[in-house]
């Protein structure tokens, strides 16, 4: 993402994700997409952990480096330019500690942080591919005596399979709505399936898991479950767009070198006029959407009245953008495009993934357009 980089602690933050995001992730990205048929990139995974880059929004209070949106959205936009899966995982840990802190759970973070010694000890993995309000089968808590048991199954816990905790969304027996729950992915009541295959993000691993009467904490208050969802949900579907922004200009970083190098018609690509407008488009596209992307974050920082719902329409006309441009990041650069040697077909599939990172992209939409009707807010006449 292209931000005014107006203070060194920013600057610096930017090159050290972007130095990292190509030494350590882009000559890997094949390989590692080949998850879960190929090994996990677990060094890498505590290479981002040892630069801090988990713990980037945690308050410094509780161990963080404290930093805002805008830093993160620097951060995740870099590493999703060379491998979103990395960014999956970021974003996975980064929404279930969001929660975590919108229920006054910051005492349970703080002795997380202190206790982590590598990537698994830290991570805490969460269903961030859904919102458990939308009709998903959750499990059952049941409260025996001072504590919690969970029974039942949750599909596609991202992180599931490597993180040592989980937080949980569940249904409490006799009661409705959901609730949070914090388990230990580690005891023995809880059974993982293997790697679940996705359509992007394939080093962004997720399980299918069910409990067997497995203990677990109640977090914040009972049945608050979805209000703590929807408070993280609009800077965590800004850091989405963050990284669709980071695989868009991947995609038309890759485009455009194409076409510098190869030749057609004993002309290079790049100077025959369709392929220039082809190019052209395709950095409209990218610019409008940094755009908005650092606009948006300006608009969460500084508190500005209604960003909660420009946020949320800056980041869906940007996830939208994300899987034009990579479609057409492909059409630039013909038949190769299709292959997996340059990436432009992994940019696609992880588009169109990181579009359903909380919850259903279509539903997401139509609740933005229901709240937005309710809300009684008018759009400017033209």
């Amino acid at each position: 993402m292209m931000m005014a980089l107006d203070n060194k602690e920013l600057t610096l933050l930017h090159k050290t994700s972007r130095e990292f995001a190509r030494k350590e992730l882009a000559p890997g990205r094949e390989e590692n997409d080949k998850h879960p048929f190929g090994p996990f990139f677990q060094h890498t995974l505590d290479q981002a952990f040892a630069l801090d880059f988990f713990h980037i929004t945690l308050p410094k209070e509780l161990g963080g480096v404290g930093h805002g949106i805008e830093e993160l959205c620097v951060v995740m936009g870099n590493i999703c330019e060379e491998d979103s899966s990395l960014g999956g995982i970021l974003f996975t840990h980064l929404l279930s500690q969001e929660i975590l802190l919108r229920a006054d759970e910051e005492n349970r973070l703080k002795q997380v942080a202190a206790d982590a010694k590598n990537a698994a000890d830290f991570l805490i993995a969460t269903s961030a591919m859904a919102n458990p309000s939308e009709g998903w089968e959750l499990p059952v808590a049941k409260k025996e005596g001072n504590s919690y048991h969970l029974t039942g199954s949750i599909d596609y816990v991202v992180t599931g399979g490597v993180a040592r905790h989980a937080l949980i969304p569940a249904t409490i027996h006799s009661e409705t709505g959901f609730s949070y729950f914090w388990t230990d992915l580690t005891q023995q009541r809880i059974d993982k399936s293997d790697p679940v295959l996705s359509h992007g993000l394939n080093a962004c691993p997720a399980v299918d898991i069910r409990f067997n009467h497995a203990g677990a904490a109640l977090i914040g208050e009972a049945q608050r479950g979805e209000e703590y969802f929807r408070k993280a949900f609009t800077p965590m579907q800004l850091v989405a767009a963050a990284m669709a922004s980071g695989i868009m200009r991947g995609s038309f970083n890759e485009a455009l070198a194409y076409c510098r190098d190869r030749k057609q018609g004993g002309r290079k690509l790049k100077e025959w006029s369709l392929m220039q407008m082809m190019l052209s488009e395709l950095s409209i596209r990218l610019h409008v959407s940094e755009m908005l992307l650092s606009r948006a974050c300006e608009a969460i920082t500084q508190g500005e009245k209604g960003a909660e719902s420009a946020v949320q329409a800056a980041a869906f006309h940007i996830l939208s953008s994300a899987t034009e441009l990579t479609s057409d990041g492909i059409q630039a650069m013909g038949g190769v495009g299709y292959m997996k040697d340059f990436g432009q077909e992994k940019r696609f599939r992880d588009a169109g993934q990181v579009q359903a990172l909380l919850g259903i992209f279509p539903m997401k939409k139509i609740r933005f357009f229901r709240e937005f009707i309710d809300s009684g807010i008018k759009t400017r006449n033209p």
